[in-house]
Parts: C-alpha cells; structure tokens; sequence
C-alpha cells in the first residue's frame, strides 16, 4: 500500500454557488461522507490544505487578474459569467483549493507521499491566464505545474485531463510550451468548444499538446484504446519529471452534463495507466486534482475506485 496524500478542507464548501448549480458543496460533502464509511478513509493522509502564496499564483495568472478576481469576490458581483458564480468568500476558497494542489506537489517531490488527490473546489482547467470561466477562478494544475518547475527544478510536466469538457485553460497556459505536455480526452462537440485534434501546439510547443476529442456515448473501451495507442506512446516519449491529473468524473455514464459511457472500471482502467507512466518515468510523482462530476453518488463512486488505485495499483 503506498502513502497516499488525501488533501481537502471544510473551507471549500464555503465557496456559494447557489441553488440548482450543478458545482455545489454538495459534491465534496458526497466524496468525504462516502470515503469516511469505507476502511479507505483509514489509509489515506489526511494532508494539510494550505493557501497559495501569491508567487506561485503569479506563474499562471497576472497580478491585475489575481487583484481583479479578489475584488470581484469581495463586491456585491454574484458572477464571473452566465456558469461562473462567486461569493464573498470564493476568492479565498479558490486560493486555498490552489495551495493544495501546491503543497500535494511539494509532499510528492519531496518523498513525504507517494501521490495525491486534492478534493478541491472550485475546479479549474478551465480558468485561463487571464480569464474565469466554466464554474473555475484559478487554473489548480497549472499554477502546480509552474511551481514544481520554479521551485523544484522540475523540467518536464505531465498534465493528464480527462474531464469530458476539454481543458481550455490549460491548454492556453502551455500551447508554445515545450516544459509542459497536456493531454485532454473530452466530449465533442460539447462547452467550451474547443480542443480539435490539429490543435497540437505552436511555437516551442509544437507537438506538446494532445487533444483527443471523442464522439458522445464513447465508454470504457473507447478510453482504453486511447490510452494505450496515443497517451501512453506520447507521455513515454516526452518522459516526464512529474505527472498531474485532471481527473473530472463528468464522463460518467450518469453525469448529467454530458453524454459519455465510462464506469468506474474505466476510471481505474485510465489510473492504473497513469501510474503506470508515472512508475516508468518519474519515480511515481503523480498528483490528482479533482475537475468536474456532478451526480452526488456516480462522482463518490469514481473518487473512492480511483484512490483504491492510487492506494493499491
């Protein structure tokens, strides 16, 4: 059994979202309550969340943003946009729900874990650079990426999202990015839009960038074969330091915003995968962040077989 990291503080349940908002508290309250009642909750780590230094925010998003997102949140504005809600106190909910991210990754480098999942709200692939959108403030993976290369002399990162909407702000963050690999599998077509095959990278970037777009109702053996024909050859030839997981549980074949097939065999198929990658190439440094699920009992389900992977795979 290896040293998990589970990282979540009660605090993420105070950022409001608002009746009848499918990103709600609720989705941590499931995953917490359905982990407590299974022997699993005694072998995890129960880690620290910690807040993100404004330095390592500032790796990803300018300071005018970061300042605009914080008095944003602190006026009597309710949205960022029609999906992206805020309250008073959502700014500080998202630069902890960032920390934690950080401080898996630190743990992780450092030897203290073996790997992690943040149980963080609100998600975040789809925050760019200097854009909120898609229910996120601040981009969790890739202000950790940023981090382990700035302060733990990391070179090459891998950034595993399989959320079902593609991850547009990652993507944005590292597409003439060399240091970065992101690869997103998602439903499409389906919000944001965005994420076509030819987009592969520009610049230094050129080839770093992975989007796998696939049809509605794929399922389980449609991710497999994924994975094993173009995730694995291409994170194997980028061998990467590090590798990050975006792993949104919205593919789910009950998740209602989206119309994908995947079980949790499929979930635990693509975990096992990833640390198989990780073994190979980075001494097992993985982290995972939670991104999107929003049925209560499909998402609980997903996040419990993922950590009993991470846990024993």
């Amino acid at each position: 059994m290896k040293r998990t990291g589970f990282f979540y503080d009660a605090l993420f349940l105070e950022h409001d979202t608002g009746d009848g908002h499918p990103e709600r508290p609720a989705r941590l309250r499931a995953i917490v309550e359905n982990l407590r009642s299974e022997p699993l909750w005694e072998e995890l780590k129960h880690s620290a969340a910690k807040d993100c230094d404004p330095r390592w925010l500032a790796e990803i998003h300018p300071p005018s943003y970061i300042s605009a997102i914080e008095n944003a949140c602190k006026s009597d504005r309710r949205s960022l946009d029609s999906d992206t809600i805020i309250c008073k106190r959502s700014f500080e909910v998202a630069r902890r729900a960032v920390g934690s991210v950080v401080n898996a990754c630190r743990m992780v480098v450092l030897g203290e874990l073996d790997n992690a999942f943040c149980a963080v709200r609100p998600p975040g692939h789809h925050a760019e650079p200097e854009r909120a959108m898609g229910f996120c403030l601040f981009n969790n993976v890739a202000v950790a990426a940023g981090y382990l290369q700035s302060q733990h002399n990391i070179e090459r990162v891998s950034i595993i999202d399989w959320d079902v909407h593609h991850g547009n702000g990652t993507h944005a963050a590292f597409y003439s990015d060399a240091t970065v690999h992101y690869t997103s599998l998602h439903q499409h077509p389906l919000y944001p839009g965005t994420g076509f095959e030819n987009e592969t990278g520009e610049g230094e970037g050129e080839g770093f960038t992975l989007n796998i777009p696939l049809a509605g109702n794929s399922g389980d053996s449609e991710y497999m074969s994924c994975f094993a024909d173009k995730v694995v050859p291409a994170i194997r030839e980028f061998d990467p330091e590090f590798i990050i997981i975006s792993s949104g549980f919205d593919a789910h074949l009950r998740d209602p915003l989206a119309g994908m097939n995947v079980t949790e065999l499929g979930f635990r198929g693509m975990t096992k995968y990833a640390l198989e990658l990780a073994r190979e190439c980075c001494d097992g440094n993985l982290v995972s962040v939670l991104e999107g699920g929003y049925n209560l009992d499909a998402l609980a389900s997903s996040v419990h077989t993922h950590l009993n992977s991470l846990l024993h795979d």
